[in-house]
């Protein structure tokens, strides 16, 4: 993986991805469905639980044959705006258990998977425009990474994205709007495609070429505690996986706001200079924390860390 954008490294680690999954089929003697199948995100739910289930020894044919029905009701993935479904459903469950309690005797946070509007897919018609004309790189490797766009709504979660559920994308309705600092709801959900696409994009290429060195584990009471370090993007302290794919996640949407205000469509627009400036204080205080762990980055990461801090350095 490389922080520019490329659809063709996006299909060989969807293929190599799929590859896996098939693999995970073959060892449960369960009949894989095709491609297309198997690049939904419920399927990739699916595919998940049958690893799980195998660390219990074989798989009991009644199992099997339960298995095979989920899969064959299963449609072949498509792009584009996605529906609630229940594997998103479960998904925002498992991000709503990382969400950090309120300390300000507030209600709880809440949040859910909503459907589609009409005014709400011209909106992301709009955005998806909008990244094609100013980076069609960008616009290309969502396409190839990303399988389904979800809604979310609630005061819980801006969006994420969950391996569980590879190719999903989670983002907030409130994304497709204008904000109170004058930043138009294209930009806006643009940047949120970006953004959660390199999230995608981090995920499956790392599962082929990690970007941190494996932990060896430690046994006994005095195994030291999983590493955790400041982020810009999140208040509560974050493993150093976490920080390298907010990095990533910062030099992607320093350089989609670096062609917007270059262009028709943002340029000399206060709102977007001031976001890119904001991104950039961002991306380098992520850079400043991430240099101070090298060692635990594989050569893949630290090439990666390399190209990020080229682009806030440039900025």
């Amino acid at each position: 993986m490389q922080v520019e954008p490329d659809a063709r490294e996006a299909v060989g680690d969807r293929v190599r991805l799929l590859e896996r999954m098939g693999s995970v089929l073959d060892r449960a003697e369960l009949r894989a469905p095709g491609d297309g199948v198997l690049r939904d995100p419920a399927a990739v739910e699916l595919v998940h639980s049958v690893q799980r289930a195998l660390r219990s020894g074989p798989l009991p044919p009644g199992r099997r044959r339960a298995l095979e029905r989920e899969f064959a009701r299963l449609p072949s993935a498509g792009f584009g705006a996605a529906q609630p479904r229940d594997h998103l459903r479960r998904s925002l469950a498992r991000a709503m258990r990382s969400v950090p309690a309120r300390a300000d005797g507030e209600r709880p946070a809440a949040a859910e998977v909503v459907g589609w509007r009409e005014s709400e897919r011209e909106a992301l018609a709009a955005a998806l425009e909008l990244l094609t004309v100013t980076w069609p790189e960008s616009a290309a490797e969502v396409r190839e990474s990303v399988v389904e766009i979800a809604l979310l709504d609630g005061d819980a979660i801006d969006g994420f994205t969950d391996f569980a559920v590879h190719g999903a994308v989670l983002i907030h309705r409130a994304r497709l709007r204008a904000n109170a600092a004058g930043l138009p709801g294209p930009v806006r959900f643009a940047e949120a495609l970006v953004h959660e696409g390199a999230h995608t994009s981090c995920n499956a290429a790392a599962a082929a070429d990690p970007f941190l060195v494996p932990e060896r584990p430690a046994a006994g009471a005095d195994a030291p505690a999983e590493l955790l370090v400041p982020t810009p993007l999140r208040a509560d302290p974050r493993p150093l996986s976490g920080l390298f794919q907010q990095t990533v996640v910062l030099a992607r949407s320093v350089l989609l706001y670096g062609r917007l205000a270059g262009s028709a469509l943002g340029g000399g627009a206060p709102a977007v200079d001031a976001r890119r400036e904001r991104l950039l204080t961002q991306g380098r205080q992520a850079v400043g924390t991430l240099g101070a762990h090298t060692a635990a980055l594989t050569e893949h990461g630290n090439r990666v860390l390399s190209q990020c801090g080229a682009v806030f350095a440039n900025g």
